[in-house]
């Protein structure tokens, strides 16, 4: 099974957010191991790329969101993931950065960069916005309705 790992820089403290990561986490099920990793924020940028740069799993497919990535649609990021799992990827890895973003050693180091909008969203709506997508590219995948 195909294995997820998201990287969020920052604590997730309100309920409605956790509500809602939580039931990505639970659709998703289905289709991948998902794993979500909180990293503290310390307020310096650098720290803080090297402490996602830390947790960053050896041969995965890594997706930085930044504001300066590519956006996406939804069947945009379907073919993605689907062209890195077909190429053998059994690792996707997204990182979201804290308040102040992501460090340059991090987005160098993606594989992909992404932007969830040109508006700007805090970041931890992201992470809610980021499960949801990636569930809806999943739930294309395997030929479900839910996009539609």
């Amino acid at each position: 099974m195909l294995r997820v790992r998201l990287i969020c820089v920052g604590k997730l403290k309100e309920s409605f957010y956790q509500q809602a990561v939580e039931e990505y986490r639970k659709r998703l099920g289905r289709y991948c191991e998902l794993e979500i990793l909180e990293l503290p924020e310390s307020g310096d940028l650098e720290r803080d790329g090297a402490a996602v740069m830390a947790k960053l799993p050896a041969g995965a497919f890594t997706v930085a969101l930044c504001v300066e990535g590519k956006l996406y649609t939804s069947e945009e990021l379907r073919d993605l993931l689907s062209r890195e799992m077909n190429a053998g990827v059994s690792r996707l890895c997204f990182v979201i950065g804290g308040s102040d973003g992501l460090s340059e050693a991090v987005k160098r180091r993606a594989d992909e960069r992404l932007s969830l909008s040109r508006m700007t969203f805090p970041h931890h709506l992201a992470r809610v916005i980021v499960l949801e997508q990636i569930y809806r590219a999943f739930n294309m995948l395997s030929g479900g309705k839910y996009h539609k």
